[in-house]
């Protein structure tokens, strides 16, 4: 399994995201103050009482200005860096060749710990449901368009053209695509294509993007409303269960039922978190967390072969997965209100270029420090994470902070003739 997302950090990082206080329920006035003849008394609309004392709480928590949850900004770099310790010291693959040998000689201990970082990814879209339906509330569809697009490519565009340059050089082992698969790549659409893949994180900028399509359609384009989203999570969550059921490979590249559950939790936690408390938004996260856990064990646990490197147990799968369901939770809660660290905000930012370029980059830093240079294992490991972290910096400094306001201004200009 290659891991991540996005991004989703991949993906999964959003600074514009829009206000965390409101409501979709309309103005209460008293129509009958100012009627001529004087009118019946009617029933208090306990729904929108209700829905106004949930916006009141909101605004609270937030100010009534949108607030940046520094928290969440942390959980995405630690769920990049678990995804790393998988690439670097938790599989077997091309990672061995950087090495000279299977990291579980190199790392005795720790590999068996760093073989659960995969499932950094599934901590990835649970975020990225909350940050997307975050981003996405109030906003017109042409500015959620431009926010992803803005978002997501810049740093995807840079980090294409440095590993298939790298992977040109004639020291370099590892074979870079063709030139014709490297422009496809590209597009970020290679994998339906099915064209190689430059970077073998991008599957889960695939499953980004079937989610923004999925969340523009049914929620942006009419309008996003508590009920909106509340019944979006439901038919989501039952037409990925017909596809599973189904076995129709059209609804599964559509409804994506192996990924889907963690997308339709991190939407229940934002409802938490803009509307407070409720029983609906807990069955929500209670029921993609449900059937989160098996899909990440029917991919992950392999029974049959104890010994092979990729074993993970049961029990660990799912504390790994419910770790990131509770962490988000608890941070749109505003239970880590006091991780509010400014350094967080830089993490957050440096989450979705390191965890494009690290990877396949990173095969190349571990070949160099540890066979050519004699560095030991773990001290490799360490350099290989800091050099890659200094790379997104430079990719987050020179290309994300100059060409992403540019590209999201066109695209916002632009108009359809």
């Amino acid at each position: 399994m290659s891991a991540p997302p996005a991004p989703d950090t991949g993906p999964i990082s959003d600074s514009d995201a829009g206000p965390i206080s409101g409501s979709d329920a309309g103005p209460i006035s008293n129509a009958a103050a100012t009627a001529p003849t004087p009118t019946p008394p009617r029933a208090p609309d306990l729904s929108l009482e209700r829905s106004a004392e949930r916006t009141a709480k909101a605004a609270a928590r937030g100010g009534g200005h949108p607030v940046r949850l520094r928290a969440l900004d942390g959980l995405r770099l630690l769920a990049a860096l678990m995804v790393a310790a998988y690439h670097y010291g938790g599989r077997d693959g091309e990672i061995t060749q950087a090495w000279g040998s299977s990291p579980r000689a190199q790392f005795p201990t720790l590999s068996s710990y760093f073989a659960y970082g995969c499932l950094g990814v599934q901590i990835f879209f649970v975020i990225s449901g909350f940050v997307i339906c975050m981003s996405g509330w109030g906003r017109p569809l042409r500015s959620f368009f431009a926010s992803r697009v803005s978002r997501l490519y810049p740093a995807y565009w840079v980090a294409i053209i440095l590993v298939t340059g790298v992977f040109a050089l004639p020291w370099v082992a590892y074979k870079a695509v063709s030139p014709s698969d490297a422009l496809v790549n590209l597009t970020m659409l290679q994998q339906p294509l099915g064209v190689d893949r430059v970077l073998g994180v991008c599957w889960t900028l695939w499953a980004e993007l079937r989610f923004y399509a999925l969340f523009a359609l049914f929620v942006v384009l009419p309008g996003a409303t508590r009920h909106r989203v509340v019944l979006f999570c439901a038919v989501w969550t039952l037409g990925s269960a017909f596809a599973e059921a189904s076995d129709l490979p059209l609804l599964d590249v559509v409804l994506m039922p192996e990924y889907s559950s963690y997308f339709i939790g991190g939407m229940g936690i934002y409802l938490l978190h803009r509307f407070g408390h409720d029983a609906l938004a807990w069955g929500i996260i209670g029921i993609s967390f449900l059937i989160g856990q098996h899909y990440a064990i029917r991919e992950l646990w392999h029974p049959a072969n104890v010994d092979a490197f990729s074993y993970r147990s049961a029990t660990g799968i799912i504390a790994v997965v419910a770790f990131g369901y509770v962490a988000v939770t608890l941070i749109a809660l505003g239970k880590v209100n006091w991780a509010d660290w400014r350094w967080l905000t830089v993490a957050g930012a440096l989450t979705y270029p390191f965890y494009l370029v690290h990877e396949h980059l990173g095969w190349v830093v571990v070949w160099v420090l540890h066979q050519k240079l004699g560095i030991p294992s773990y001290g490799t490991f360490a350099l290989t994470v800091l050099v890659m972290l200094g790379l997104a910096w430079l990719i987050y400094r020179f290309v994300e902070q100059r060409l992403t306001p540019v590209l999201k201004r066109s695209l916002s200009a632009a108009r359809v003739r």
